[in-house]
């Protein structure tokens, strides 16, 4: 039986220890899963592979601007079955992977666990609920550049480490601020937004746009920005995501727009997103969780993305050939990528 969780002051002052498990421990689940465990709780690693062997035999390492160090998680494995029930599951996995989350995740359940998802989708909790229940799905999102560097290894490129979680329905619980508060002790920037759906939104946005334009151009964020026909593509795709989101009941401001391409201008010249690297590398990638799903949710509710179903049309046909290698097995896909 999962234990019930702690009462948490509503300023985030205290912590208790947690039961948490991370389900893929890439890029993101590692770094996170790295600083819960740095700071005590009981960290369960749901990893593969090399990095899952890697991370058995010496641990977890973690390099980042904030300082290096080494953590030894309560467990690490590819079964879920392994850990049992726990206080929080954070799911940190490509979007492509969920499927096997589905499948897999009933033995981490309780009747009081939080699933949280660390995803780069707008709708992934949706996805979830089947096999989770609305009563243990919560909203959340991060911010933060990471990737595995080598097996075991996690390296923090950059980007400040920022969480935001909520309830289903938007709200904060104990639960939810437990989590918040063990995060902040953890050394992240971790809260309750007054929005989450619009935390969602504004995330999708600027991934959605920023990957989708720069994964066709081939080419790093400096040149996309500085051309004035691709950043008036870049600001086109962001548009359409203002007029999704407000067909879907969720209202971005004015400077939603303005906001995300000064954000686009702060970048290193030289990046690229995870979508423009899976496509350069040949491996699947989260296509149909960006632009394809601007697309989907777009026609939902009559309107027209006439960039984004460009996007998604050119880079379709890589996209399904990578699908099929990863199928015959000629590479095993990974979950490398950031969370920005």
């Amino acid at each position: 039986m999962v234990p019930r969780l702690f009462e948490v002051s509503r300023g985030y002052g205290n912590f208790a220890t947690m039961k948490i498990a991370i389900y893929g421990a890439g890029g993101v689940g590692g770094y996170y899963g790295g600083v819960l465990a740095r700071a005590d709780h009981d960290i369960a690693l749901l990893a593969r592979g090399d990095h899952l062997t890697a991370i058995r035999r010496s641990g977890l390492r973690v390099r980042s601007p904030r300082g290096d160090f080494h953590v030894r998680p309560a467990a690490a494995t590819n079964d879920p079955g392994d850990i049992g029930p726990v206080d929080v599951v954070i799911v940190a996995v490509k979007s492509s992977h969920l499927p096997a989350v589905l499948d897999g995740i009933a033995p981490l359940l309780g009747p009081e666990t939080l699933v949280v998802p660390f995803l780069n989708g707008v709708d992934a909790h949706e996805a979830l609920v089947p096999a989770v229940g609305r009563e243990r799905m919560g909203k959340g999102l991060t911010r933060i550049m990471s990737e595995i560097a080598a097996p075991g290894v996690i390296r923090h490129i950059g980007v400040d480490p920022y969480v935001a979680i909520a309830e289903w329905h938007g709200s904060a619980s104990p639960r939810v601020e437990a989590l918040v508060a063990a995060l902040r002790h953890a050394g992240v920037d971790a809260e309750v937004p007054p929005d989450i759906d619009v935390a969602l939104w504004l995330k999708f946005l600027f991934i959605c746009s920023v990957g989708g334009v720069g994964a066709v151009c081939r080419m790093p964020l400096g040149a996309v920005r500085t051309l004035p026909e691709t950043r008036a593509l870049l600001r086109r795709a962001m548009e359409e995501i203002v007029a999704v989101a407000a067909a879907h009941g969720v209202s971005l401001s004015d400077e939603a727009v303005s906001f995300a391409m000064n954000t686009v201008d702060s970048f290193p010249a030289e990046g690229t997103s995870s979508l423009q690297r899976d496509m350069v590398a040949g491996v699947p990638s989260e296509l149909d969780a960006w632009s394809g799903a601007a697309v989907r949710l777009g026609a939902e509710a009559g309107v027209p993305t006439p960039v984004h179903s460009f996007i998604h049309s050119v880079l379709l046909p890589a996209e399904l050939e990578a699908r099929r290698s990863a199928e015959t097995g000629r590479f095993v896909e990974t979950d490398r990528g950031s969370r920005t």
